[in-house]
């Protein structure tokens, strides 16, 4: 089965919680390539490739995020991997 790519966008307390770190610990517990990055207007941006369901666990962990973090919304789009990433990392 092919791999997926899942692109969230992560609306509400996000910047400045640990969040991008938080994203990162959990992809690759699930051996998830991507990034994780802030965006200008507060929110953050995840993109992450690999086998569908631990991309569908992977999003369940965001919609939580790390404890000092408050997830209002998250918008998701689903493609098929470009298998464009070495491993999970952030970026500044």
């Amino acid at each position: 089965m092919k791999n997926q790519q899942l692109r969230a966008r992560i609306r509400g307390r996000v910047q400045g919680v640990g969040f991008r770190d938080f994203a990162r610990f959990e992809a690759r517990q699930r051996g998830l390539t991507g990034y994780a990055m802030n965006l200008p207007n507060g929110d953050v941006e995840v993109v992450a490739e690999g086998d569908k369901d631990m991309l569908e666990s992977f999003l369940n962990a965001l919609r939580k995020g790390p404890p000092a973090a408050r997830v209002l919304d998250i918008d998701s789009e689903w493609s098929d991997s470009l298998e464009a990433f070495p491993s999970f990392t952030i970026r500044f």
